[in-house]
C-alpha cells in the first residue's frame, strides 16, 4: 500500500470512529455543555501520556505549534458546544450532516492560506449544497424532524465554521499526532467550562449511565478517532481530508435511524442527498489530482546524462 493510500485509510478509519459521536451524545442524555466537557476531560489523561511519549521521541513541540494547538482548542470548544446543541435541535443524523459543511469552508480557506485553489466544480456546487441546507431546515416542510430544525441549521452552520477553522489550524501545526491534539483537547475542556454559562450551563456531576456513555465518547471518537485524523491532516490536502470526513455523516445517519429511531422527513433526507452529491461533485478535481500524484509516485524516475 502506498503512503498516500495508507494515510487515506487512516483518515477514513478515524471518520468512521467519530461517526458514533452524536449517537453517544444522545445516549448520554445530558446537557450539550456537559457532554462537550466530559468528552474532552476524560480524553485528556491518555492523550497527555501519548504526548509525553511522543515528546521523548521527537523533542518538545515548537512554540508555533503550541500557539496553533491552543487556538485550535478554543475553536474545538466552540465546535462541540454548537454541535451538541444542534444534536438536541435536529437529532444526531441531521446534526452530523450540517456539521460537515466544513468541506466547503476548508476548501475556500485552504485556497487563501495554503494556495490550494478550489476547482470550478466546487464553485458550482456550493449554492447547490446550501440548497440542501434549506431543505434540512424544514422551512418548506411541516413534517420536519427535530425540536427546532431552523435553529438547528443556524447552530449547525456555526459548528461548520468552528470545525473548519479547527481543522486548518491543526493542519498548520507541526507534523505530530499526540502533542497538538493533547494541547488542543486540554484547552478545549477549559474553554468549555468558561463558555458553558452562555450555552445552557454544564452539570459537572452527571449520573450513571451517563458517565459510561461519556467515557466511551471520550476514549473512542475523541481519543482514537481524532488521533487517526490528526495523523492524516498534515499529510494530505486540506480539501481531501474534509472530503474523507464525509464518511462520518452518512454513517451517523444510518446508525441514528437503526439505533435511535430517528426519522427525518423525505425533504430533509433529500437535503442530505443534495449536500453529499454536491460535495462529491465539487471535489472531483481534488480526487483526480490525488490519482495523478499516486501515478507520478509509481513511475520510476530515469536519469539523463
Amino acid at each position: 500500500m502506498s503512503a498516500h493510500r495508507r494515510t487515506v485509510a487512516i483518515a477514513v478509519a478515524g471518520a468512521l470512529i467519530i461517526s458514533t459521536s452524536a449517537l453517544l451524545v444522545r445516549l448520554a442524555d445530558v446537557s450539550p455543555a456537559t457532554s462537550a466537557f466530559y468528552r474532552c476531560a476524560y480524553a485528556v489523561p491518555p492523550m497527555v501520556l501519548l504526548a509525553w511519549l511522543e515528546r521523548r521521541r521527537l523533542g518538545p513541540m515548537p512554540r508555533r505549534g503550541l500557539w496553533l494547538s491552543w487556538a485550535a482548542g478554543v475553536l474545538f470548544a466552540l465546535d462541540l458546544l454548537f454541535w451538541h446543541h444542534t444534536i438536541a435541535y435536529v437529532g444526531a443524523g441531521l446534526a452530523t450532516v450540517l456539521g460537515n459543511l466544513q468541506v466547503f469552508i476548508v476548501a475556500f480557506a485552504a485556497w487563501a492560506i495554503f494556495r490550494e485553489r478550489p476547482s470550478r466544480n466546487l464553485m458550482i456546487s456550493t449554492p447547490v449544497v446550501f440548497g440542501g441546507v434549506v431543505l434540512i431546515s424544514g422551512i418548506f416542510d411541516s413534517a420536519a424532524y427535530g425540536s427546532d430544525p431552523g435553529l438547528g441549521v443556524l447552530t449547525g452552520l456555526a459548528t461548520s465554521l468552528a470545525y473548519a477553522a479547527f481543522l486548518l489550524l491543526m493542519k498548520a501545526a507541526p507534523q505530530r499526532t499526540a502533542g497538538p491534539l493533547a494541547h488542543a483537547t486540554t484547552v478545549a475542556a477549559l474553554a468549555i467550562v468558561a463558555l458553558s454559562p452562555f450555552f445552557g450551563g454544564a452539570d459537572l456531576a452527571p449520573s450513571w449511565p451517563a458517565h459510561g456513555w461519556l467515557l466511551l465518547l471520550a476514549l473512542g471518537p475523541q481519543l482514537i478517532g481524532w488521533l487517526l485524523i490528526t495523523y492524516s491532516l498534515p499529510r494530505q490536502p486540506a480539501a481531501l481530508t474534509a472530503l474523507l470526513l464525509l464518511v462520518q455523516p452518512m454513517t451517523t445517519m444510518a446508525l441514528s435511524a437503526v439505533l435511535l429511531g430517528e426519522r427525518p422527513s423525505w425533504l430533509q433526507l433529500g437535503g442530505c442527498a443534495v449536500i453529499v452529491l454536491g460535495v462529491l461533485y465539487g471535489s472531483r478535481r481534488a480526487q483526480r489530482e490525488v490519482r495523478e500524484a499516486e501515478h507520478s509516485a509509481q513511475v520510476p524516475k530515469t536519469s539523463t546524462v
